[in-house]
């Protein structure tokens, strides 16, 4: 079994962390944040999991610059994941758009991408209590699993 890694940044209410967690596990994987990454090291792993949740349209800023740190590799396979307040399928791909561009100019194949509610409290939506409170809900978490057992069956074996 080829060893993963998940890539996270989870600030506001950990929604992102949540899903990570159950990812994770699923998949017998490490979790790191952006920052303490070392591009170079990136290569030791088979599968490598990047998500945060989506701040204006798009992951989190240190994913970005850390995508952009990567080194050239000629094969190597990514997923990505996110929460956002608003999601759905046209949307998941637009927000995750960004870093799938940066990953795949680096040579990775991005073998999959999943995306989910979270609770949202940004801007102006403190003042009204936020949005999707609760989420990522149970629902969401077992969706997260699924996608992870899937991501095994196909990538790991």
């Amino acid at each position: 079994m080829m060893k993963s890694l998940l890539i996270v940044y989870s600030y506001h209410h950990h929604n992102t962390e949540k899903i990570a967690n159950v990812i994770a596990d699923v998949l017998g994987a490490r979790i790191e944040y952006p920052d303490k990454v070392i591009p170079e090291e990136i290569a030791e792993y088979g599968l490598i999991g990047i998500g945060s949740g989506i701040y204006y349209g798009k992951h989190h800023e240190s994913l970005l610059s850390l995508a952009d740190r990567l080194p050239q590799v000629s094969s190597g396979k990514v997923f990505l994941f996110s929460t956002a307040g608003i999601t759905g399928a046209q949307k998941i791909a637009r927000d995750h758009s960004a870093l799938r561009e940066k990953l795949q100019s680096k040579g990775y194949t991005v073998v999959d991408e999943f995306g989910c509610k979270g609770f949202n409290t940004n801007s102006f939506l403190k003042y009204i209590g936020g949005m999707n409170r609760g989420r990522p809900n149970a629902e969401d978490l077992h969706q997260a699993e699924e996608f992870a057992r899937n991501l095994k069956k196909k990538h790991m074996v």
